[in-house]
């Protein structure tokens, strides 16, 4: 067995047989060939995954394990962990759904001869797709992060990197990324830059700094800014020597001004808009003997813009310049390492069962329902490792930036907001991440969605953007909130800060003004941003600028649960890079904080969406809109711009017409006369005592739920693993609804895995939570999808009465013997929940008891929410004067 085989545990065990993990602790006590421990601890040990199957198969315990579920467990055992694991799977579900005849002829045959022809099967699809170098490896036997980290003076030159040369012709399939003014590539040390040069041309070579400026004791030709603060020279078509010997003539680097403030220059000799950059294919020689026949030192060029051509004097053993076609419709190169590289063959090796298995499941699913299953599996483990954008709110940011070809998402974390964008054709997605393996999974989940160029980069956006030269079309961003190591201190004389330099506590402000730099004139962005942004006294004066100039449009409250943080009312800010600046300035304030609800499943989207849809199309046809009180109002600029620049809708906006408010609370009143009357009368009259039913027995014989399980009484599901087929949004029954008894009020994201749907006569039971509850499905909520953390039992009508059921299940010291406890939370094996064996026409009578009983309980609960609402709209009333203290 190999040493970094998928390990799996006692509880993915349990998950494979479909049994409880007292029946995993059975089976290692009762079978001495069950597979012994090879890792974790002596608490929680863990098992080679491929024993343990090896194992259930042999037991005929394996047969009804779900491929999904086969699949998730080699995925979250993996040996590298599961993200990695992730973005391996993606690399290889994106070659199935595009070339599914390589797949097939890959796969065929071992394991290591899988691994070993992968690599350049992957390299064909993962390169035109998302752009960077062809990598090939001196040695595919090392691992590949030893080989990325290899030094400039290795074999396989920058960067511990092969560069691939092809021939030029045209726009190349493997790259062919350009400047948008025409330049080629500036960094060309980067990992994942592609060179097609002539092939009538020799090879150029790189020399590569460490520090941010040359050193007296290094001579390169032209300094290039790299996103990891490495000055790296394309250039010369001599080796330019690394650390000469003293006394050897150099040319001093010309001065070259850069977005970031980095002298750096392109390539010398190249034609305006060169489709190809200088290969990168040798390494440069260290501490070279003196050169007889150096040429004499060069004035330096005057300085240039980056991305201007740079002609010097050529020395003595230079070759002539290399000239290449110019290209159409340049598009920018990426100044940081691209987010999907091609894993090498020992990389793939201890992922072969995995992809094998992926790719079986593809093809039941297809590629992309399969890495969104994985994905959303992956998410929904780890909730507290991600900050996730919901589906509604990613949509309506994309429809408030309008249709665009060219999108940037510069904080894309699992690219929710690219993934809402309406396909184009020749759409063009750039994402950037600073945590490589989100920027590797949203690219590889934009190239599942749709046929569209994707560009992902890894990096920190604020410090090293990937993207300088890029103008897009609409911008989408979800940063960080109230981060204070943003780079304020290295930051201060970035040409971005347009509107003002951001305080160190304002790095809201300076993600706004990065996605105001990268977009065209006229281009739009819409951030989410915490509340605070719009009113803290330390950003007035960008906040001020941004409203002079005409930059800021609109500034959208959501309600609270919008999105997480889920306790405070989010803000939406919709930019425009102003062609120019507006005579008078208005804005748009909206506040749709009225449409929160009290379900967990977050606001009414619905009502949000067309609420700010609205008032924000009327305001960008007129550049202003009719006063819609308590909702939305354009207000002037003018008004805004006092000593706190408080852009709060809620302070700006008048309160909503009351002119109805006591008539409101009059109906308010009546109904809930009626639901305290309707309490009286389901009042349940008081219960008889054992003695007034001499039939029934002290000790009645008990059964239990996974008994009527496995007997067929009633079947068993867990809920919260599907999705909504098509674009249909359905509503989901979560935990939280179950518990108050409301109306479905979860989302799950679109997806074509089957989910479980509810019927009526269904017991749905919370597992968390450590309350005595469970509902039966009536006919309003039947249809609803089974949300997470709920188990749906349904049974037999012949043999079970369903509020029968309910009611024996809410039975206190039923779930204290089927509860178990951790550190923080309680769980409710719902198979161990017990109820007593009755005829039918007796379960009928319970069940009918028990029905009354709910009936009054959905009584009380509308009582209380009517009297909350009558209170709240008194005190509202008397505050703001629509109601006076005495009655008529």
């Amino acid at each position: 067995m190999q040493d970094n085989a998928t390990e799996v545990t006692a509880a993915g065990i349990a998950r494979l047989a479909g049994v409880g993990r007292a029946a995993v602790s059975n089976w290692r006590r009762r079978h001495p060939d069950f597979p012994k421990p090879v890792g974790g601890t002596e608490t929680s040990p863990s098992f080679a995954l491929a024993e343990v199957e090896a194992w259930l198969r042999g037991q005929g315990k394996l047969a009804r394990v779900p491929l999904r579920e086969r699949v998730w467990q080699h995925l979250v055992g993996h040996p590298e962990g599961p993200v990695a694991a992730l973005v391996q799977t993606g690399c290889v579900l994106l070659l199935i759904h595009e070339r599914p005849t390589v797949w097939l002829d890959v796969s065929a045959g071992s394991d290591e001869r899988l691994a070993a022809m992968l690599p350049g099967a992957l390299e064909r699809v993962i390169v035109p797709r998302f752009g960077g170098a062809r990598e090939r490896r001196a040695d595919r036997g090392r691992n590949a992060r030893d080989v990325r980290t290899a030094s400039v003076n290795s074999a396989t030159g920058v960067n511990g990197r092969s560069a691939v040369h092809e021939p030029q012709g045209g726009n190349e399939p493997w790259g062919g990324e350009r400047m948008r003014d025409g330049t080629g590539p500036q960094a060309v040390n980067t990992p994942g830059a592609v060179h097609t040069p002539d092939a009538a041309h020799a090879p150029t070579a790189v020399n590569t700094s460490t520090s941010a400026q040359p050193t007296a004791n290094t001579n390169p030709a032209f300094a290039v800014n790299s996103d990891r603060g490495v000055n790296s020279t394309p250039g010369a078509r001599s080796v330019s020597p690394v650390n000469p010997a003293p006394g050897v003539n150099s040319v001093p680097p010309p001065p070259v001004n850069s977005a970031q403030g980095v002298n750096s220059a392109p390539p010398t000799h190249s034609a305006p808009g060169v489709n190809s950059a200088p290969p990168v294919n040798s390494a440069p020689a260290v501490n070279p003997a003196p050169a007889a026949n150096s040429a004499p030192p060069v004035n330096p060029a005057p300085p240039v813009n980056l991305g201007s051509p740079v002609h010097t004097r050529p020395s003595a053993h230079t070759p002539p310049p290399t000239h290449t076609r110019p290209t159409v419709n340049p598009a920018p190169t990426p100044h940081s390492p691209p987010a999907v590289h091609t894993p090498t063959g020992p990389e793939l090796l201890p992922s072969v069962a995995l992809l094998r298995g992926a790719a079986e499941l593809a093809a039941e699913l297809g590629a992309r329902q399969t890495f969104e299953f994985l994905l959303g599996r992956q998410l929904d483990a780890n909730p507290r490792q991600y900050t996730l954008t919901p589906p509604e709110l990613a949509h309506l940011m994309a429809e408030l930036a309008g249709p665009a070809r060219t999108v940037l998402d510069p904080a894309c974390g699992t690219g929710a907001l690219l993934r809402a964008v309406v396909a184009r054709p020749e759409q063009e997605l750039y994402a950037q991440d600073d945590a490589p393996e989100l920027a590797a999974l949203t690219a590889l989940r934009l190239a599942l969605h749709a046929r569209v160029t994707v560009r992902g980069a890894t990096g920190d956006t604020l410090r090293a953007d990937a993207y300088p030269a890029l103008r897009a079309d609409a911008v989408l961003c979800h940063p960080p909130f109230n981060e204070r190591n943003w780079g304020h201190d290295e930051l201060a004389y970035d040409p971005r800060w347009e509107y003002g330099f951001p305080a160190r506590n304002e790095s809201e402000l300076a993600w706004v003004q990065h996605a105001l730099a990268r977009l065209r004139e006229g281009g739009t962005a819409v951030l989410l941003m915490p509340p605070a942004a719009a009113s803290r006294r330390s950003g007035r004066r960008i906040r001020a600028d941004l409203l002079r100039r005409g930059a800021l449009r609109a500034v959208v409250a959501l309600p609270v649960g919008a999105a997480p943080p889920y306790n405070i009312p989010l803000h939406l800010w919709v930019l425009r890079r102003p062609e120019r600046a507006p005579a008078q300035p208005e804005v748009l304030l909206v506040d749709t904080g009225r449409f929160a609800t009290e379900g967990r499943g977050g606001p009414d989207w619905r009502a949000v969406r067309d609420a700010v849809l609205d008032a924000w199309r009327a305001f960008d046809r007129a550049g202003r809109m009719e006063e819609r009180p308590g909702l939305a109002r354009s207000v002037p600029v003018i008004e805004l711009l006092d000593e706190d620049v408080d852009l709060a809708p809620a302070r700006s906006l008048p309160p909503a017409a009351a002119a109805d408010g006591a008539d409101q609370l009059a109906a308010v009143r009546e109904r809930l006369g009626e639901t305290l009357r309707l309490t009286a009368d389901l009042t349940p009259p008081a219960a008889a005592g054992p003695s007034a039913d001499p039939a029934l027995p002290a000790h009645r014989p008990l059964t239990t739920v996974g008994e009527l399980a496995r007997g067929g009484a009633l079947v068993m599901r867990t809920g919260g693993t599907g999705g909504t087929r098509g674009h249909a949004r359905v509503p989901v029954l979560t935990d939280h609804d179950v518990l108050a008894g409301t109306a479905p009020s979860g989302t799950l994201p679109e997806s074509e895995e089957e989910a479980v749907r509810t019927e009526p006569g269904d017991v749905v039971v919370p597992v968390l939570g450590g309350g005595s509850m469970a509902r039966v499905i009536d006919e309003a909520t039947a249809g609803a999808v089974l949300g997470r953390n709920l188990v749906l039992l349904r049974p037999d009508p012949a043999a079970l009465d369903p509020w029968f059921l309910a009611g024996f299940l809410r039975g206190t010291a039923n779930h204290r013997q089927a509860s178990s406890y951790a550190s923080t939370a309680t769980r409710l094996d719902v198979r161990r929940l017990q109820l007593p064996r009755l005829p039918p026409a007796e379960q009928r009578r319970y069940g009918a008891r028990f029905r009354a009983l709910d009936d009054f309980e959905r009584a009380l609960r509308q009582a209380g929410r009517l009297g909350e609402q009558l209170v709240r709209g008194m005190y509202d009333g008397l505050t703001d004067g629509t109601l006076a203290p005495d009655p008529e």
